[in-house]
């Protein structure tokens, strides 16, 4: 039934719960989860010709151009002959996407298209005792008396990043910069998108997709034994 590894891209907003859902498709699936920024980290501590070209466009407080990173992320990618795998974080533009898809044939873009309403309520209710680092949120974890931490009854604060107006610039931003990144998939038929407001109403729609690509991680240790 499944004859071939699973090549899949997940895309979605900060706030939008990527990285739960990711961490649940690798436990149910045991996909590798790949992230851009750890893709280059590796490739910069191993010293390769790709990583040593993007430290010195970091060191100079510089974008890695689109090419050195198609670069870096196609060394770690090739690597990876027995598992499918999931890359988040890349591409981030369309040059990207088609140099990408140039070199790999990508099986599925997987897009969680959360309401940015609901990704704004959900961040500008984080509170945090700077103090500790305890978080809180308005909604589901509030602190018993409100502005004050539960412990010490110090001052909470609300990071520069939780603040509405910088959240809202965010998703701007991204919804500018994916915008055409999803057109360019969608168009390649590659797209799929999970539509939620929250990760466990998204990832059961999200695993019965993968269920019809891809063992589940029970199914393939029952192969294994039979």
């Amino acid at each position: 039934m499944f004859s071939k590894l699973l090549r899949a891209i997940i895309m979605g907003p900060p706030g939008s719960g990527k990285g739960t859902i990711s961490g649940r498709i690798v436990h149910d699936f045991g996909m590798k989860h790949l992230s851009s920024g750890d893709l280059l980290r590796i490739q910069i501590m191993n010293s390769t010709a790709a990583g040593l070209e993007a430290k010195k466009f970091i060191d100079q407080g510089a974008l890695v151009p689109d090419d050195v990173m198609v670069q870096l992320i196609l060394n770690e990618l090739r690597e990876i002959t027995n598992h499918s795998w999931l890359l988040d974080g890349f591409p981030r533009t369309v040059p990207q996407a088609e140099a990408l898809s140039d070199k790999l044939d990508i099986d599925v873009v997987m897009n969680l298209d959360v309401p940015f309403e609901t990704i704004k309520q959900r961040l500008t209710a984080r509170w945090v005792h700077p103090g500790s680092g305890r978080v809180y949120n308005l909604d589901w974890n509030p602190p018993q008396i409100p502005g004050k931490d539960d412990v010490t009854g110090e001052d909470l604060i609300q990071r520069d990043d939780d603040k509405p107006e910088t959240v809202t610039a965010r998703l701007r931003n991204y919804e500018n910069q994916t915008k055409p990144l999803l057109q360019f998939y969608s168009a390649a038929g590659k797209l799929v998108s999970f539509h939620g407001t929250e990760s466990n109403i998204i990832y059961p729609k999200v695993k019965d997709f993968l269920a019809t690509k891809i063992p589940q991680v029970a199914d393939q240790s029952q192969s294994v034994k039979q």
